[in-house]
């Protein structure tokens, strides 16, 4: 790996590219580049989880890398002191109603929302799953902008760009013959495998009954002869191309995001480029961003940065110490991708944002763009979470979710096991109602007890190992009310964060109210033969009292997270709200682009990370044919 440079003020424009952050987004365009033979700095505000120690909400000794590499251990990385960035945003700006949360945190005022300050961003801690997004998410973009570089046939060539696809063996041996009917990738740096087969579970009666229930339920809900075969062209595969163009649903296996059935991101990305390009990619570590630098033309030059080991104040046990103020330059290009709080945070911290924000901070406005910060968008998601009548699943007994336990042992030596999946046994993809545009419910089957994120949640896992869990994921949600603002001017404070949730937001029909109601009387339809069976011994939330449709709307309320936080600097014109041209760019400056999931106008797909990848590889794309036109 190349060495930091010091990158003291003053200093000559050592490289051409500075990217501020280095998850899906900032982490695949700053390696494409680098490989392009370019000079790019990244800067990331945490450490290499691989290189750093810290406990978790199980074991406050010690648990990397265990907690980083093992795909089952996605939860409690999420909680790991030495890599974790911890927000409490809030759901709701009501003080009563947010209070009615389970989850609600008073000392902190909000709801715990899981982020990653360290080497590889949100991808070193979430739950790995690759699922492609609509085609019409791309469309969209396409044709609110007229830009067609964004339509969804050119966008998948940006996907079978980057993936690795190790879960379709038939065709990927067909694809030498010119056979590529999926229209995956096979060669690319991002490996997807499959998760948990149904027979790795030991229980194959159960597993059959579970999918028996899957099937019974969309003959109720949907349509079985198509629903067949999408089955049998795509294989349960949600990511093949013929299911995508044809906004399929029904019973999916979840991809996920791993090599050898060990984590994989963008820290294995940035690493093995800067190792094979040491002259061309430098990753400065523990380097907070504070504000952009300009010339009198609002010109990037370049970014102000913090040196210090966990200077961000989400981090666990925060420094005290002020870190070391640092300027880094960049002769072509800044590209921000801090995700969709950060990155509107740097922004406003810049002078570049709503005129009200940086007045109240004291911030001198260089380019007013009321957008910034504004049409915060997130999934809604719930949990039905249910007991079962036996001490525990046969593929987790003995589990102590702890290196040395047998599954960890049959993990490492083998590469298989429970602990190479994330806990995800199956999902079924439909529409609310069939009056939905698109499939819009993502529900997945969860091996343990998980009803949201709240400190020491993760620690649940190992204690219950007789739950299943499905959870309900509300895509293309209608609310674009929530909003990043600053706590303060100073860059180490986390900012205020409010999703304002179903009524509070803009969807006024209360149609993501539905959805999610709907999502949970259709899994119960997947639970009903188990518990008629006694397989279950309980659901013990909702719980079985909570019938009504009123009851199941408040529930809903009272119990809604989301871990998708997008849009906050939406591409579109200034006048409607937007932050950034088609290409990136930054309105009202020059060589400034945001390159993360808070570039879309309108939140797509089911889970954002494989569209956050897709726009990394589309920005390098764009800046690389701009460095050749202008050198």
């Amino acid at each position: 790996m190349s060495a930091e440079g010091n990158g003291h003020a003053g200093d000559r424009a050592d490289y051409e590219y500075v990217v501020v952050g280095s998850g899906a987004g900032g982490g695949t365009v700053a390696a494409r580049l680098a490989e392009a033979g370019h000079r790019v700095a990244v800067l990331e505000a945490g450490g290499d989880p691989l290189q750093l120690r810290g406990g978790d909400a199980l074991d406050p000794t010690n648990r990397l890398p265990e907690d980083y590499e093992v795909p089952c251990f996605h939860g409690l990385s999420t909680e790991n002191d030495a890599m974790k960035w911890d927000f409490f945003v809030r759901h709701y700006a009501d003080d009563a109603r947010q209070e009615r949360d389970p989850k609600y945190c008073k000392r902190q005022d909000g709801v715990l929302y899981p982020r990653a300050g360290t080497l590889g961003g949100c991808t070193a801690h979430n739950a790995l799953i690759m699922v492609y997004p609509h085609n019409a998410d791309w469309d969209g973009i396409a044709q609110a902008t007229g830009d067609t570089s964004w339509s969804a046939t050119h966008m998948r060539s940006y996907f079978e760009r980057l993936e690795n696809c190790r879960h379709r063996p038939l065709y990927r041996w067909l694809r030498l013959l010119g056979i590529a009917p999926t229209r995956h990738g096979w060669n690319g740096w991002l490996h997807t495998e499959k998760a948990i087969p149904a027979a790795a579970l030991g229980d194959i009666k159960l597993i059959d009954v579970i999918l028996k229930s899957v099937r019974e339920a969309f003959q109720t809900v949907g349509h079985p002869v198509q629903d067949a075969r999408w089955l049998l062209e795509g294989g349960a595969d949600p990511n093949d191309w013929r299911l995508c163009e044809d906004n399929a649903y029904g019973l999916r296996y979840t991809p996920l995001a791993t090599r050898d059935h060990h984590r994989m991101g963008t820290r294995e990305r940035l690493i093995e480029t800067a190792r094979k390009h040491p002259q061309y990619l430098t990753l400065h570590l523990n380097s907070l961003a504070t504000r952009v630098l300009f010339d009198g033309n609002n010109r990037a030059l370049g970014v102000e940065y913090l040196k210090g080991d966990k200077l961000y104040r989400a981090s666990a046990n925060p420094s005290q110490q002020l870190g070391e103020r640092r300027e880094i330059r960049a002769s072509r290009e800044v590209v921000l991708a801090g995700g969709a709080f950060n990155t509107p945070q740097v922004l406003m911290l810049s002078g570049i944002g709503p005129s009200q924000q940086l007045q109240r901070h004291g911030i001198q406005p260089r380019y007013v763009l009321e957008g910034v910060g504004k049409n915060l968008q997130d999934r809604y998601e719930v949990g039905v979470v249910n007991r079962m009548s036996f001490p525990a699943w046969k593929v987790l007994e003995g589990a102590r979710f702890a290196k040395g336990d047998p599954q960890y042992e049959e993990w490492a030596r083998h590469n298989t096991g429970v602990y190479a999946t994330n806990g995800a046994v199956l999902a079924a993809i439909k529409r609310s109602t069939a009056q939905r545009p698109l499939p819009d419910l993502f529900c997945f089957a969860l091996l343990g007890l998980f009803r949201g994120y709240f400190p020491g949640y993760s620690a649940l896992f190992p204690r219950h190992l007789n739950y299943l869990t499905w959870a309900v994921l509300k895509a293309h949600t209608n609310n674009r009310s929530g909003e990043v603002t600053l706590r303060s001017s100073d860059p180490r404070d986390v900012p205020n964060i409010n999703f304002r949730y179903f009524e509070e937001g803009s969807d006024r029909s209360g149609e993501d109210l539905d959805s999610v109601v709907d999502g949970v009387k259709f899994v119960r339809l997947l639970t009903a033969e188990l518990k008629k069976r006694g397989v279950i011994e309980q659901e013990e939330l909702p719980g079985d009292a909570v019938r009504s449709d009123d009851d199941l709307k408040q529930f809903v309320r009272d119990h809604a997270w989301g871990h998708h936080a997008s849009c906050t600097c939406a591409i579109g014109p200034p006048y409607t709200g937007g932050v950034l041209s088609s290409d990136f760019k930054v309105h009202g400056t020059q060589s400034l682009r945001v390159v993360d999931a808070s570039v879309f106008p309108r939140i797509p797909g089911f889970f954002v990370v494989s569209a956050v990848y897709m726009i990394g590889e589309k920005a390098a794309d764009v800046m690389l044919a701009e460095a050749r036109r202008t050198s």
